[in-house]
């Protein structure tokens, strides 16, 4: 495997597998100075974590981070920051029956027809443990991001199968498992939640992310646009078929008068570019849609074959998420921040001399 890293400036590479004895990532190029200690990591690795209702996979993983490098004293050195998480609830055999079959929808077959070898344990590198380090290494993106910039970055669940939030509060966010902006919907979603998990099946959902105070400037055209990076970031995210940017794929039935951004001294009269125009952040906030599938991960009997080819039927026990999506909302704001960091710091080293020249209030809709 030779592609486990992201970044260019900043460069974080992530390591280990779903039931080994640990994973661990190592972020190259991260500025010196960035106050950090192990306790900071804590907040958004809990908001990520499964076992926190009854509505995501029970698996109880402590989650404690621990830094092997490139912090001294509390800040960081401009050394690699080595950071490691040990798991302490695989539940191995859990995977013993399915160890010699192909899960359909799963990474088994395509992981055994690429290397030949795979890591049964709970989907091995292709699980969704593995974003757990990419949570943390953008622990250190958002502190600065928000330091150097007033940045902040929030995402949120926008669908659930077919239910969409009637409302939005970002203040009810954060309150309830779903990570969703209408408190009054909480109970229908625990219904529904509760109905599917009994049928043993699963559902999709759409996760949206937004990113305020972004400056006007950042990105790389042509072959680095922040858009094209932001895409490949939240599709490298397990589970992930589907990115749109601003608009999306519902500029396709506006025309060209209604999707343009127009723009006046006072600012951009809407956002359906998303707050990237060329592939360079406009000063508007970044925003981002990312579709989730159902998990495949079921107890309901299907049809796959083995691995000499032969025909037979697969339920897969042991723990898992109904919905991947309802956990995603901190991982893609994660990918968000370290996209972000990563241009900040590329547009410093060419552009870092080019003052302000916007006409335009930034970040400014009506």
């Amino acid at each position: 495997m030779s592609d486990n890293s992201f970044g260019r400036l900043l460069r974080v590479t992530t390591f280990g597998e779903s039931h080994g004895p640990a994973i661990g990532c190592v972020i190259d190029g991260c500025p010196p100075g960035i106050a950090i200690a192990a306790v900071d990591f804590r907040a958004d690795l809990d908001r990520r974590a499964t076992g926190k209702s009854r509505h995501t996979s029970q698996r109880h993983e402590a989650d404690e981070v621990e830094i092997l490098s490139g912090v001294y004293e509390g800040r960081t050195t401009g050394a690699p920051v080595g950071l490691l998480v040990r798991n302490t609830d695989a539940r191995s055999k859990d995977y013993s029956k399915i160890a010699e079959q192909f899960r359909p929808g799963h990474a088994d077959y395509t992981y055994w027809q690429k290397y030949g070898i795979r890591d049964p344990r709970g989907g091995g590198r292709s699980s969704a443990r593995e974003t757990t380090m990419r949570v943390a290494a953008a622990v250190i993106a958002k502190r600065w991001l928000f330091d150097k910039y007033g940045i902040t970055v929030q995402g949120h669940v926008s669908q659930i199968a077919g239910i969409r939030p009637r409302g939005f509060d970002a203040a009810a966010i954060e309150g309830n498992p779903f990570f969703w902006p209408d408190a009054s919907q909480v109970a229908e979603l625990e219904a529904f939640m509760d109905a599917l998990r009994k049928s043993g099946d699963s559902v999709g959902a759409r996760v949206d992310v937004v990113a305020h105070n972004v400056p006007p400037g950042w990105g790389e055209p042509i072959y680095g646009k922040l858009d094209g990076d932001l895409a490949a970031a939240m599709m490298s995210i397990n589970a992930v078929k589907g990115v749109e940017i601003g608009a999306g794929f519902a500029s396709i039935g506006q025309k060209g008068s209604e999707h343009r951004d127009l723009m006046s001294p006072a600012g951009f009269a809407s956002n359906h570019a998303g707050g990237i125009v060329g592939g360079i952040s406009s000063g508007q906030d970044v925003t981002c849609s990312v579709a989730f599938k159902p998990t495949s991960s079921l107890r309901l009997p299907g049809d796959t074959v083995d691995v000499n080819g032969q025909p037979v039927e697969v339920i897969t026990t042991g723990r898992h998420d109904p919905c991947v999506g309802l956990r995603a909302p901190p991982i893609c704001e994660a990918m968000m921040a370290l996209v972000l960091m990563d241009h900040a710091l590329r547009h410093r080293a060419q552009c870092g001399d080019v003052g302000p020249v916007s006409p335009l209030v930034p970040g400014s809709v009506p």
